[in-house]
């Protein structure tokens, strides 16, 4: 997916349906001249829904569609006839979509499901017609309830990817060589910061016909937790991922050092990423010996690490049995 196609942030402007008023008719006929109160009630004006769509994985459709109005609901009719509801709109989303009051920052609702769907702007009921007030000492009422009014504002709204593994590196860590590797993704590679400007997804295919998910997320650097570099804009996806995979280059000056600062910039965007499953996996191990990859292993932290390279496919196939087990594990518990 090119660059300027992955949108994963958007501001819209809703209005939903106001609802119809109720009717205040009194039945009037030749042989029953006073036939009493018959207005039916108001029609319900339309929602704005979101729906879940598995086939989409940004929100670029929606850039230049920045006002939505749903349809008011009919007035009541003679006879006792309700009016007719507003048509709703429905707006498709990606899974992981999360809508937000735009101007309060207050969390509304999130999809997560293909064909899910939530209302984002509720249309106002249908005032009750007259009918609804008749009693023994008003037989003949000559009011009916107004329809509640239309809601409107602005909303945000925002994707979360959802994949089973993230990729979480520095710049050129082989992220992207990776994914291409291990799947059918064809991210941009190069050898200079910040290759990859866009999430990128691919599938991982797995024995008997099993797969997993794995996200390429853009480069964290020191600081991106308060907006440098790509900043907060892609370090809200990992979110969604159930498993970090931590990819650090054999050639690094200090390994463990960036470890901490990867894990900084995650506990200082969001503690509670810190209580995913790790994975860590030492890259470019092509440009290694042995002797230097044994000498690494007593200082790695402490948890399920291999050293592969994507370029000669070394231990590639321990890498996806690590993640799958991970995964596995996670869905027993």
């Amino acid at each position: 997916m090119s660059e300027s196609n992955f949108v994963d942030y958007i501001k819209i402007f809703c209005r939903s349906g106001r609802g119809g008023k109720g009717s205040a008719h009194l039945r009037r006929e030749k042989f029953n001249p006073k036939g009493g109160p018959d207005g039916g009630d108001g029609g319900r004006g339309g929602h704005i829904i979101l729906r879940g769509n598995s086939h989409l994985w940004t929100l670029l459709h929606l850039r230049y569609r920045k006002h939505i109005f749903a349809v008011q609901g009919q007035d009541g009719m003679k006879d006792n006839k309700t009016g007719k509801t507003g048509d709703d709109v429905i707006i498709e989303v990606p899974l992981g979509t999360v809508a937000r009051d735009a101007e309060t920052g207050t969390f509304l609702l999130e999809i997560l499901n293909h064909g899910e769907q939530q209302v984002l702007v509720k249309g106002g009921k249908g005032g009750l017609g007259n009918t609804h007030f008749k009693s023994a000492t008003n037989q003949t009422p000559r009011y009916a309830q107004p329809g509640e009014p239309a809601i409107e504002g602005w909303y945000s709204l925002e994707l979360k990817i959802l994949a089973d593994v993230g990729l979480v590196g520095l710049p050129n860590a082989g992220k992207s060589t990776l994914l291409s590797v291990i799947s059918a993704a064809k991210p941009k590679i190069a050898e200079y910061p910040f290759t990859t400007l866009v999430p990128n997804l691919g599938i991982v295919r797995y024995r008997n016909d099993l797969s997993f998910v794995v996200a390429d997320i853009p480069g964290i650097i020191e600081g991106a937790h308060e907006g440098r570099g790509l900043g907060l804009r892609f370090l809200r996806h990992i979110e969604r991922n159930s498993i970090l995979l931590f990819m650090i280059p054999v050639d690094s000056n200090d390994i463990l050092r960036e470890y901490e600062i990867l894990l900084h910039e995650l506990r200082q965007y969001n503690p509670e990423l810190l209580d995913k499953k790790r994975v860590l996996s030492i890259t470019k191990c092509d440009l290694a010996d042995q002797e230097l990859i044994s000498g690494l292993k007593s200082d790695l932290p402490d948890m399920p690490f291999v050293f592969i390279s994507a370029h000669t496919g070394q231990n590639l196939q321990q890498l996806k049995n690590i993640l799958w087990g991970e995964l596995n594990i996670m869905t027993d518990d």
